[in-house]
């Protein structure tokens, strides 16, 4: 009786230590309409001290024209996403860097612009972002996809500024290059300050609660990101915030 006992203490110990556990994970929020910004806010409001380069708003990406659904240059993201950021901008800064972002939330109506792309005709920028591939592979690689992290608002595209130089860090490789040498643990050819430049920025953000991308040294997103199963669809302007 005694060592029945104490069997189920164990067990009642345990469920409350599981249930103290999984109280520190906050639950992901249910489904909201792909339209709502309500959750959002500007980047550049929420993480003053990042600066901004938003490549699908330009020329200079590997599509050549600028992005639908990017109607300014301007970066949006969840605010649970912005808070954490927040923290990597300030890690960032006490090791001499400003964090540069290229893209944040990206809205369904770019990437179906993607895909378009992808099976026209358009190789303009082949040379720049995917020299060593034919753009026929570049779905079934996974390059390009119907739907995309960046849709769900807690995904950053971003790379390290050096406030010594005033220059953008060298991490061996372009931002959006098509090929292994984007690949976080690609080594290769890269020199030994290159591997470390992308350690650095690795550290920073895994300490601020995003995880990486297994083919994209430049690509995070929250851990516990709030809406894993909304991929939304308003547009990329301060305007789709502003009333909120």
């Amino acid at each position: 009786m005694y060592t029945k006992l104490l069997k189920l203490t164990a067990a009642a110990a345990a469920i409350t230590m599981l249930s103290a556990c999984s109280s520190d994970i906050p639950p992901a929020k249910p489904n909201i309409p792909d339209e709502d910004a309500s959750d959002f806010v500007a980047l550049s409001e929420a993480v003053p001290d990042a600066i901004l380069e938003i490549r699908y708003y330009s020329t200079y990406n590997f599509v050549g024209e600028r992005i639908d659904g990017y109607e300014e240059p301007c970066a949006l993201i969840t605010k649970e996403a912005a808070e954490a950021l927040k923290g990597a901008s300030q890690e960032a800064e006490e090791k001499g860097y400003r964090l540069k972002i290229y893209d944040a939330y990206r809205p369904q109506t770019a990437v179906n612009n993607f895909i378009e792309w992808a099976e026209n005709d358009n190789t303009d920028m082949k040379e720049y972002f995917y020299p060593e591939l034919d753009k026929s592979v570049l779905f079934d690689q996974g390059y390009i996809a119907d739907k995309s992290g960046h849709s769900r608002g807690s995904t950053v595209d971003l790379t390290l500024f050096d406030m010594d130089t005033g220059k953008d860090v060298d991490m061996g490789g372009t931002f959006d290059y098509f090929g292994k040498l984007s690949h976080p643990d690609y080594t290769g050819e890269l020199t030994e300050e290159q591997i470390n430049n992308r350690n650095i920025l690795r550290d920073i953000m895994l300490n601020n609660g995003f995880k990486p991308l297994d083919t994209e040294w430049w690509h995070f997103t929250l851990e516990n990101e709030p809406y894993p199963d909304t991929y939304f669809d308003f547009p990329v302007s301060e305007d789709s915030v502003a009333a909120q």
